[in-house]
């Protein structure tokens, strides 16, 4: 596989998963590159939305489609934001703008909150074709606790808030390397890589 097409628009999961594929020879085309709108996310799992996203990406561009749905679980409040991440706090403005908005939000719905566990979970799925019975699907999370004050200035999503088990720093003050060999994308990314190798 020399080509694959990313159904994502974010620009950060962007960065991280070609930083991963491009030792690997595989050029990474974005599904906004080749003029495909993003498809609905209308799943309450994340393998749902992932294979709804790189079906509709490999349909429209006729490549192999690759997709994540990933998002931050906080135990305490259920589970959410969950699948909803990327929107926890509305639909309104850009990304950067809905990011200080969901972290304001958390941060207001944790304020009086004692268990601060959360994780984020990542599902990383690829298609052959759009039809393809058999994708490659892998998982991981990644463990932390929602911190009391945001800090750092990486990242993105709920990076600020999310402090890392085992790391005296929140996801946003890794610098990038470090934090694509920790991240559950990284590591899910990984899995994938693989099992795409194992097939050649």
């Amino acid at each position: 596989m020399k080509k694959l097409v990313l159904a994502t628009g974010n620009p950060g999961k962007l960065r991280e998963i070609r930083s991963l594929l491009e030792p690997l020879g595989i050029e990474v085309l974005t599904q906004a590159e080749l003029g495909i709108a993003e498809a609905e996310e209308p799943h309450e799992t994340f393998i749902e939305n992932a294979l709804v996203k790189a079906r509709h990406a490999s349909a429209r561009s006729g490549l192999p489609a690759l997709a994540d749905d990933s998002g931050l679980c906080v135990p305490a409040l259920g589970g959410e934001p969950g699948v909803h991440s990327a929107y926890y706090a509305g639909r309104d403005g850009d990304r950067e703008m809905r990011d200080r908005a969901n972290n304001n939000r958390l941060a207001v719905a944790m304020r009086a909150i004692d268990d601060r566990r959360a994780h984020y979970h990542c599902v990383m799925l690829l298609v052959r074709h759009p039809r393809d019975p058999e994708p490659l699907i892998a998982e991981a999370s990644w463990h932390g606790e929602i911190a009391r004050e945001a800090a750092g200035g990486g990242g993105f999503g709920y990076d600020p808030l999310f402090r890392v088990t085992g790391r005296d720093c929140t996801a946003a003050e890794l610098d990038a390397e470090e934090k694509n060999r920790l991240s559950h994308r990284g590591r899910a990314l990984q899995v994938l890589i693989a099992r795409l190798r194992a097939e050649v």
